[in-house]
């Protein structure tokens, strides 16, 4: 077995492009200096400006605010810069941004590096709050000290696929971690080739990168796009220990050093693996311990007793211009007309007020969000009567569409169909409305079918599926007071409650079209790739539109394939165009190999058929959702029945043979006159079909 020789890498740090922000001038009062629109840097750290120096800084901690890098705080560490973007005294760290990366692309490239050196600096790589990472298809990573840290840490990458890594995990399938090794100042970085021991199979995954860096653990997310050579995804966040000096407390105060920088009301502690001391304030007293006075007292009784009546009056006053906000958010966004029309309606929408929904939502903790799209933020709540449910926070509304908004919310809390999720009211109190629905829990169909985490789906729950969204559709077309169109039928706007029955949800582009009407003119809206192409060209939104954006999800089910992929050729991108450009031979080698046996290659074609049909150019060409409906739940009948059809011709929901002439072909009436029936004497099934 022959290993490609070891390739000794290093670590490049470079900086981004600095920002255009201009300099603020102004310099605060004492040690607190910053720059333009950035938090206070306090001593031992200092700004230099323009090469005039503030309060001096201790060696090591000298900080650039120059206008030629762009107002940026600029960490000096030797002779070159590196952004800041924190600083913190009482736990001792910087955090910077830097090129951390030791790359190869493809994965048996090589290139020039350069090791940085942190050994006459205050600084070290911290331990705690980094980590050592490596990914690739065919990587292993090994990272040494220096001679003061005869130490190492490393890790192996690969994978035989690109397919075959997880966004997300670095457990070792293309992407791996190891310890930062603690009181780094200085190492060298292996970066060598795995492929003749056991890495990619694949020809595909041979050209992919792969790299080497230090990164702050808890901002790293592995992603498959990291295998991929991207100039702009190359910069990292690395978190830096540091330290005054480099003797420890017990020496520092022995000697009653007049270099100790813990000043009056602070006391010195020794931090783990990193050289130097740092300083904290005494119990009772808060502020900067490195800076002469910057531990203050806070146990003054007046000031105790002005702060809390202060505190108090500012409470009154804040929940004043609070109560008299929300009663101008509730007229502004419709609350009397809102009253007006559900005063007579029994089992409509109920108006909640906003404190309600702050507490269901620990006051719209992020924790909450369950999902977030080009309409708003959902949060999950609980309801004082313990109901669970679904929380819409809206970006923004139109002031103009009020009355359409309230009469939406009206007409779409009267709708209760087991396959639309249910409205159950709104909140008017806040700025922009607040939309409360029933709670759906397992999530989307889109992560139901994409997430390679998941089991997969059988085709029995994707044809459900399909069935259930296309007969919500089809009520919302025509089954309603006054008819409804989605306007953003995809497949995360469906949702699967914990039986993984379908629910349709998200009507935040949904317009209501009266039944004189046939379309109406809007601005275009909806999601690139489920668009109907004649919607996007008119501004004319009809019915065909949600047709269209369901026969895309239709393709996404039998496919298993994302609705924009650029792995397919550049005129196949588009899942739609990509499946309607299929012939009809090709229509089986598209879906997802997984569901041929199970529902046999027949019985495939003509759901493929339909897809297609949905997804005609023209509108008018298109069936409409209550045929789709009809269609797609008589072939579920059929598949229930294991009925294994002889040919194309004979599964056919146009067309059927006559059983009183099997010489000429009979026209079924999907909804009305398709009939199942098996005889057990023969075991075979009868299609009964009116003809025309």
């Amino acid at each position: 077995m022959v290993v490609l020789p070891l390739f000794m890498l290093q670590l490049l740090w470079l900086v981004p492009p600095s920002s255009s922000n201009k300099l603020d001038p102004s310099v605060l009062e004492g040690n607190a200096l910053q720059c333009y629109n950035w938090t206070p840097i306090q001593y031992p750290f200092g700004v230099v400006r323009n090469g005039s120096v503030g309060p001096t800084p201790l060696p090591g901690f000298e900080i650039r605010c120059d206008i030629s890098h762009g107002s940026r705080p600029m960490l000096k560490l030797g002779s070159d810069l590196y952004q800041l973007l924190n600083i913190s005294l009482p736990h001792g760290y910087v955090r910077i941004v830097g090129q951390v990366i030791a790359s190869r692309c493809p994965a048996n490239s090589s290139a020039p590096y350069h090791v940085p050196n942190l050994m006459d600096t205050p600084y070290t790589f911290s331990a705690t709050r980094n980590k050592f990472t490596a990914t690739g298809c065919d990587a292993m990573a090994l990272i040494s000290g220096g001679d003061d840290k005869p130490v190492s840490s490393g890790c192996v990458s690969f994978c035989t696929h690109p397919g075959t890594v997880i966004d997300g995990v670095c457990s070792g399938v293309g992407c791996c971690q190891a310890p930062v090794p603690p009181g780094l100042k200085s190492f060298k970085l292996d970066f060598s080739s795995v492929r003749n021991l056991s890495g990619p199979t694949n020809e595909s995954a041979k050209l992919l990168c792969s790299k080497a860096f230090i990164v702050d653990n808890a901002w790293y997310n592995f992603s498959q796009c990291d295998l991929n050579g991207n100039p702009d995804d190359e910069y990292r966040p690395v978190f830096l220990d540091w330290a005054i000096g480099n003797q420890k407390c017990k020496e520092v105060t022995r000697r009653n050093a007049t270099d100790n920088a813990c000043k009056d009301n602070s006391h010195c502690i020794d931090p783990p693996d990193v050289a130097g001391y740092r300083c904290l304030c005494n119990q009772g007293y808060t502020g900067n311990p490195y800076s002469p006075g910057g531990c203050q007292g806070v146990g003054l009784v007046s000031l105790v007793v002005l702060f809390i009546l202060g505190f108090w009056v500012s409470w009154g006053l804040k929940k004043r211009r609070i109560r008299k906000l929300k009663q101008t958010y509730f007229l502004q966004n419709g609350g009397l007309l809102l009253h007006q029309r559900i005063a007579s309606r029994q089992e409509t929408a109920k108006i909640f007020s906003s404190q309600e929904l702050e507490t269901a939502t620990d006051n719209f903790n992020e924790n909450r969000v369950v999902g977030r799209g080009g309409y708003g933020t959902v949060y999950k709540g609980v309801l004082a009567d313990g109901r669970v449910v679904a929380i819409k926070k809206s970006k923004l509304v139109d002031e103009t569409q009020i009355e359409q908004f309230i009469n939406e919310v009206v007409i779409l809390s009267q709708i209760n169909h087991k396959n639309v999720v249910k409205l159950l009211g709104c909140c008017l109190e806040t700025q922009v409305p607040l939309l409360v629905y029933e709670f759906i829990p397992n999530g989307t169909l889109f992560h139901r079918i994409h997430d390679k985490s998941t089991s997969p789906m059988s085709w029995e729950n994707r044809l459900r599926i399909a069935v259930e969204t296309a007969g919500a559709l089809a009520y919302l077309h025509s089954s309603v007071s006054i008819p409804i169109i989605h306007r953003d039928i995809k497949s995360a706007n469906i949702l699967l409650d914990e039986n993984y029955t379908a629910k349709v949800s998200d009507f935040g582009a949904s317009r209501l079209v009266p039944f004189d009407q046939t379309h109406i003119t809007t601005l275009v809206q909806g999601t690139l790739g489920y668009l109907d192409p004649e919607y996007f060209h008119t501004s004319q939104l009809t019915e065909k539109s949600d047709v269209y954006s369901f026969g895309v999800v239709l393709a996404e089910l039998l496919t298993k394939e994302k609705v924009i992929s650029f792995c397919r050729t550049e005129e196949g991108r588009n899942l739609a165009s990509h499946f309607v450009m299929l012939e009809e031979n090709q229509l089986l080698e598209a879906v997802d190999g997984q569901i041929v046996n199970e529902a046999g290659e027949r019985h495939l074609f003509v759901v493929s058929q339909l897809a297609k049909r949905c997804l005609n150019l023209k509108g008018e060409e298109r069936p409409t959702m209550k045929e789709v409906a009809v269609e797609l739940d008589a072939l579920r009948r059929l598949m229930k029945l294991h009925f294994v059809p002889k040919s194309h011709d004979e599964l056919s929901l146009g067309n059927c043979p006559d059983p009183l002439n099997s010489g000429t072909m009979g026209q079924c009436s999907m909804e009305d006159s398709l009939l199942l029936s098996t005889d057990s004497h023969v075991d075979r099934v009868h299609y009964i079909c009116n003809r025309n």
